[in-house]
């Protein structure tokens, strides 16, 4: 209850909140966006632990308090209005106006023929996946090209490592994906935005991951060598993982929010629903994750996320030209990491007996002394 009691709290105030915006049926749609933004953010919790146990416990709270207000309102209620108002060159208060006014029927145009914002921001999805797409692929690629001590798919990640040994070949297979889709799945008059988005979001990637490693190093450089516990980021490395966590959080927002409108438009009860409901339960995940020190307990389950991510990422650029259910997204990330927690429950069962085996052999060997 420590660590979820927040999130419960949060969901009862914007059930309520939800309730008296737009009575039972708002109640409903807000119930089901929470659900559906937890589902399809498992992943990110699990990834998001990894990060955060590499930071120090100040940026740890930074990212658990000004973070999570970023991901509400920044990434679910401004981030949508923000593409509406950009692509369409809209100003922001038509742009939230017609969030707030949405057509008849759950029309896509009104009357007079001009686009609904919904329609407005799925107009929009081609360069959103592109760039979602690219970052989160570019994040996989990085992560099982190189060498692991533990591996999970053993038969398919220690090949993977051995190629990874060339240079950048985890950016090379990220533009390859970029203009495969751009070519092959984009129509035709979103080729060349798909293309930009994309390399925008390998460009972005490179950038905010570079710097936190650039200023971890000359933080640290000074350090001692020898064994000794990871060394907690801090200062200026932490602020480029704090905006590598906000990048991801986006990336991981996009199937989210764009699936929330095959259910509302209305963007008051996407913020409720994905935003304080959904994003709330992720942040006390992230938590427990961290303060039970799970990911080193059940050592598959940060390999399940990764792999989670990958599918992810390919959904994304699929989405590019052919849609894809968002409940088909949210399964795959789940199963991935269904599949590695039963795995690392196995592996640990398979080691104590061992070890309780090996007891009675060390028991019995004659005595040195």
């Amino acid at each position: 209850m420590r660590i979820f009691g927040l999130s419960i709290l949060v969901t009862v105030l914007s059930l309520i909140a939800a309730l008296v915006y737009g009575g039972p049926t708002a109640l409903v749609l807000c119930a089901i966006l929470g659900i559906l933004e937890v589902s399809l953010s498992f992943d990110n919790a699990v990834i998001n632990a990894s990060i955060l146990q590499r930071m120090s416990e100040f940026w740890q709270r930074i990212f658990l308090t000004v973070g999570v207000v970023i991901a509400v309102f920044g990434m679910r209620l401004v981030f949508p209005l923000a593409i509406v108002w950009i692509t369409a060159g809209l100003s922001p208060t038509r742009a939230f106006d017609l969030a707030m006014n949405p057509p008849a029927d759950g029309a896509l145009t009104f009357p007079d023929g001009s686009a609904s914002y919904e329609k407005l921001l799925t107009d929009a999805h081609p360069q959103i996946a592109a760039f979602g797409g690219a970052f989160l692929l570019l994040l996989f690629f990085n992560f099982i090209l190189e060498e692991h001590e533990v591996t999970w798919l053993g038969w398919i990640e220690r090949p993977l490592a051995r190629l990874g040994k060339l240079d950048m070949l985890a950016v090379v297979l990220t533009l390859a994906g970029i203009v495969i889709a751009a070519e092959f799945i984009a129509h035709d008059d979103d080729r060349s935005t798909v293309l930009l988005a994309g390399i925008l979001g390998v460009i972005t990637y490179i950038l905010v991951d570079g710097l936190g490693s650039l200023f971890h190093t000359e933080e640290n450089s000074g350090a001692e060598s020898g064994p000794s516990e990871v060394v907690k980021a801090t200062g200026k490395a932490a602020f480029f993982l704090f905006l590598y966590l906000e990048v991801l959080d986006a990336s991981f927002s996009f199937d989210g929010v764009i699936g929330a409108f095959a259910i509302t438009s209305d963007p008051i009860l996407i913020a409720l629903g994905l935003g304080l409901i959904g994003a709330m339960f992720v942040r006390s995940i992230t938590v427990y994750l961290v303060r039970k020190g799970t990911l080193s307990e059940y050592v598959y389950l940060e390999h399940g996320a990764f792999w989670a991510i990958g599918a992810l990422a390919v959904i994304l650029l699929i989405t590019i030209g052919v849609h894809v259910n968002e409940v088909i997204s949210g399964l795959v990330g789940v199963a991935f990491i269904g599949a590695a927690f039963i795995t690392s429950i196995i592996r640990n069962r398979r080691e104590e007996a061992e070890s309780d085996d090996a007891e009675p052999e060390l028991e019995k060997s004659p005595s040195l002394s």
